[in-house]
């Protein structure tokens, strides 16, 4: 199959440091090549993949500082698929909407991942407006503020099961790996492992718009118990992640996924977790880690977590989060999609194709949107 996978720029694929969408966008597109597709990836030029690169801009653009206006190069990479769109069976878009506009009405399948919130106050009018564009979701919850939308598959994020291993949980810290933002909670982190006597272990980035809350609320919690370390890459995270011997992820917004829940997972790292957006999906409680609604719960909870046992944590991690699993569900699904739907000779012709003569293919056309009701 021919595959194009669009990932946003902010981030190469994959992220140098933190980056969640690009990490998961490379190791669909990684594993789609290992099993035998044609997959063409619309990413950063400082990407690193073994599928065919099609660069919006020279480097991830969070790390170029010459870089004022992110939109630009979204826009030069969306003309990019436009002109390239009749090379592939399916075009998969990880970009939010920004594709909406030019691709609601191709004839082609196209399916949009989203991987952020879906609970913002202007996103019910977008959706009104392309009420019929096939989205997946990557849990459950994150499709509850938009119950409307065109929600055709709930896809949970996998990794590879060789990127993080097993570790021993040996050194003596409890880890937190995020953001540093008000929604990830990182002061409730510090007052759980300090009320329990264990080292805390930060590995996190500050966004510029977050720097006034680190520095007004975070720095004058940290102490001797807290080492912030900041953002790591993948190598540094196999140690940080496998020795720990749990993660805190106490957050307090409605996570889309929480890919950090599953690396812990996958270096046999239990994980002590408040109940918001995806986690109990993601979490099975007594098993990889508990679920809790409250500080109170929080501290009690902590010794229970930290007595789990890895191995059961590992093998969890191995039945339900794999990249295996994950490229498996998005290949059924483009097999729906690109299912041959032959269209009455009297339709009306797509205004993409009537805009553009040649670009798309006529009739008979594999359709996303007759294909979506039947998902």
């Amino acid at each position: 199959m021919r595959i194009a996978q669009i990932a946003p720029l902010y981030e190469s694929c994959p992220p140098q440091l933190y980056g969640g969408t690009e990490r998961v966008v490379s190791y669909l597109t990684e594993e789609l090549v290992r099993m035998g597709h044609d997959v063409t990836l619309f990413a950063s030029g400082d990407s690193q993949t073994k599928a065919s690169l099609v660069s919006g801009c020279k480097r991830a653009l969070r790390l170029d500082s010459s870089v004022t206006d992110p939109l630009a190069y979204h826009m030069i990479m969306m003309s990019r698929v436009f002109q390239r769109a009749r090379d592939f069976d399916i075009l998969h878009f990880h970009t939010d909407y920004l594709h909406y506009p030019t691709f609601a009405t191709s004839p082609l399948p196209v399916v949009t991942t989203l991987h952020g919130r879906q609970d913002l106050p202007d996103l019910p009018a977008v959706y009104r407006e392309f009420r019929d564009t096939p989205l997946v979701s990557i849990s459950d919850h994150q499709r509850l503020p938009l119950p409307r939308a065109n929600w055709i598959r709930t896809i949970h994020h996998g990794l590879p099961d060789d990127t993080l291993c097993m570790g021993a949980g040996d050194g003596g810290y409890l880890a937190f790996i995020g953001r540093v933002s008000p929604e990830k909670r990182l002061d409730r982190a510090i007052e759980i492992a300090g009320a329990a006597g264990i080292r805390l272990k930060v590995a996190a980035k500050i966004d510029r718009a977050d720097r006034a809350y680190f520095h007004e609320v975070i720095e004058p919690l940290l102490s001797d118990g807290v080492e912030f370390i900041g953002e790591i890459n993948e190598t540094q995270k196999r140690d940080f992640l496998g020795r720990a011997r749990a993660l805190l992820f106490p957050i307090d917004w409605p996570e889309p996924f929480g890919l950090v829940m599953i690396e812990a997972m996958a270096c046999g790292t239990p994980v002590l977790a408040f109940n918001c957006g995806s986690v109990p999906e993601v979490i099975d409680n007594g098993v990889s880690g508990v679920v809790v609604s409250s500080m109170d719960e929080a501290h009690a909870a902590l010794p229970g977590v930290l007595g789990l046992d890895r191995h059961q944590v590992r093998a969890r991690f191995e039945e339900r989060f794999t990249v295996r699993r994950m490229a498996q569900d998005y290949v059924d699904l483009y097999s729906e999609l690109t299912r041959p739907v032959v269209v009455p000779l009297a339709r009306a012709a797509s205004p993409i194709a009537a805009n553009a003569p040649g670009l798309y293919p006529a009739i008979p056309i594999a359709a996303a949107a007759p294909v979506a009701s039947a998902v």
